[in-house]
This record gives structure tokens, sequence and C-alpha cells, in this order.
């Protein structure tokens, strides 16, 4: 601050040291701020994209799941306050604006009251482009939250969506596209493909709330949630801030029936199989002790908390949320990677068996 003279000198003298305690900032999901008073930490996300489904009521619910994401990835499982960021595109006529905004809007505040929180701002502008997103807050005591930082040799990797979101999307977009579609044609029929995209949006918009709980529950060490950099790039900036020497291996990939076809037919256009294809509001990767992983399996399966997918009432979707042990944590260099021929799961839409 430098050394000035009169009132400010003895302002600058009166501010309060934050108290030292778990600190995160840039690189992990969410910042974990200490405060002040009583021993509280402010955790806070940001996060914004372009739409990419049709439908604008779930995209309002996917956007607001993958901003919750980056809580649920710490094992929070409650928000304190949301803000929405909208952006409205100017190529947009008021007709369009005015049928598809408040589509947006009600999603997005649907999935926070799914979430146990509600919307109280944000900001909207006129844009080129149609851009949502959000901030998530929650103000909360240490035991509320697990730090991304304690895999230890002997855990598991445990994924709590399936992959292939990019993939089912834009499939989804070339059927109406002759010079695309004949790529993938001969690996996947349309009716295949509708299911993956209508998978997809559901799995998108399904909150990560219960993994959130049941991390405390089974002892989790880290997680992080799946989106932008695929699998593999989230598992690497997880591994990278863990405090014992590691490296996570991944044996397994649970990807949306087809979509694995699709991206060989593609030529890996997308990386799907490497590990690189994005996610939007994926799934946790959750470090486990090895002996809890399998009753944290069961225990997805069978809840029913914030399943709601699209269907704006708590456990709407029915019946739980799979999960998959996918690898393993083992003495590293910090470093995650999947092994030569990783097993593909395909995974079915719901009610298409299991």
């Amino acid at each position: 601050m430098g050394t000035g003279a009169g009132d400010e000198s003895s302002d600058y003298g009166q501010l309060t040291p934050i108290p030292p305690g778990p600190r995160l900032g840039i690189g992990m999901d969410s910042c974990v701020i200490p405060l002040r008073h009583g021993g509280l930490s402010l955790v806070q996300t940001t996060d914004f994209f372009y739409p990419l489904v049709e439908d604008p009521y779930m995209m309002g619910r996917i956007a607001c799941a993958n901003v919750l994401s980056d809580l649920y990835a710490m094992g929070i499982t409650e928000c304190d306050n949301m803000l929405m960021l909208l952006s409205v595109s100017q190529k947009m006529n008021d007709k369009e604006r005015e049928k598809v905004m408040p589509l947006m809007i009600r999603g997005f505040r649907d999935a926070a009251e799914e979430g146990g929180t509600s919307v109280t701002g944000g900001q909207t502008v006129i844009n080129p482009w149609i851009i949502v997103g959000g901030v998530a807050t929650v103000v909360c005591q240490p035991s509320d939250f697990i730090m991304p930082d304690s895999a230890v040799p002997g855990d598991v990797l445990v994924l709590t969506k399936p992959l292939g979101t990019q993939v089912a999307v834009n499939a989804h977009q070339w059927l109406d596209m002759p010079e695309k579609w004949n790529k993938i044609k001969l690996v996947v029929s349309k009716e295949e493909v509708e299911q993956a995209y209508q998978e997809a949006m559901l799995n998108m918009a399904m909150l990560n709330r219960t993994a959130a709980s049941l991390m405390h529950t089974f002892n989790a060490h880290a997680a992080t949630d799946i989106t932008g950099f695929g699998i593999l790039g989230h598992a690497r900036n997880l591994a990278q801030q863990q405090r014992s020497d590691v490296a996570f291996v991944i044996h397994n990939l649970p990807i949306l029936a087809k979509m694995a076809a699709i991206s060989k037919a593609c030529g890996n256009l997308f990386g799907l199989l490497q590990g690189t294809s994005s996610e939007t509001s994926g799934g946790l990767l959750i470090c486990l002790p090895r002996e809890q992983a399998a009753r944290f399996c069961a225990e997805m399966k069978s809840s029913r908390l914030g399943q709601g997918g699209g269907s704006g009432q708590e456990g709407g979707a029915g019946e739980g949320q799979q999960a998959w042990i996918i690898g393993i944590v083992e003495k590293g260099n910090r470093c995650a990677r999947i092994i030569d021929k990783p097993r593909i799961i395909e995974v079915p839409p719901r009610g298409l068996g299991s």
C-alpha cells in the first residue's frame, strides 16, 4: 500500500488480517476464501457458455447445474445465493427474444430451486451471441467442504455421469447436414442419435448434489467436475493439486451408447476415447478409498435426492444416478493418463436397460 499521510495510513492500519486456513484459487473449481469472522469461509464460483441444445428451458437448467457443480465438486451441498448472467443476441428479433429468454431464465431458476437456493439478481446484456451462466456463493464451515488435495495411492476413481455429451450434441445437429450425416450413418441410426441427444440433455441438467452429499458419507479425498477439458484434462488438473505423490490411471470410459462408434467413424474427431472431448455439466470425478467406492456407487443408484433433470420436482427422474469405478490412484508424479485400450462401457438411454 505504501506509506501515506493522515487518515489514509491510519485506515490501512485498521484492516483486520485474514486468518490462516485452507485457500483455493485459480486452477480448480471454486475459490475458497477464509473470512474474518467465526472460522467461516466464502466459497464462490462462476461459469458461463454458449447454448448447445435447442430447448431454451433445458439450456437454462443445464447452465445452472453447470455452475452449481463447482460447489458440489467440493462436497458442498448447499448454496446461499445465485446470480444469473445472460447475454441476449442482437441477431434475435423481439418475438424471438420474448419467447426464448423467459424460458431460459425459468429453466435456470427451476434448477436453482431444485438445488435448494434461489436467483436474486445478475446481469443481462446485448451481445452478438447468446451466453448463459451464473455465479454461486456459499458461506460455510470447514466441515462443509472437502479440499481437493488428499488423494492417496490405493484410492479409486469414480465418475458420476457418462461421457459423450459433445458427440451427442454434434451428431444431433448433423441429422440436418447430409455431408456430415453420411460419415456416421453406417454406425448409428437417426433414432439412436435422437435418444442419445435426449439422454445427454437429461444428464447435463441433472444436479451433482447427491454425489456431493455422499462424498462426506464415504470419505472422499478429492474431486472435480468434468467439463470443457474432458475427462483427461480435468483428471490431470486434479492430480496436480494433490499433496501426495500420486498419479491417476483411467481404465474404463462410461460413454453414452453409440457415441464411441460415432467418434471412431469421424477419425477420432472429438478425442472421446482419448479423454479430451469436451463435456458440459458432466459428472464428478471423485477419489474414494477403495473399500468405500462400491457402496458409494450403490447409494448413488438408490438415491432420489436432487435428480429432477427437467421435471422441476425433487427426485423427479424417479430413480438414482449411475456411477462407475473408472480407475485407480497409484504412486506417481501428479499426472493422469488413460491406458492404451480402455474398456468402453456403453451407457444406454434411460428406459432401454442398464
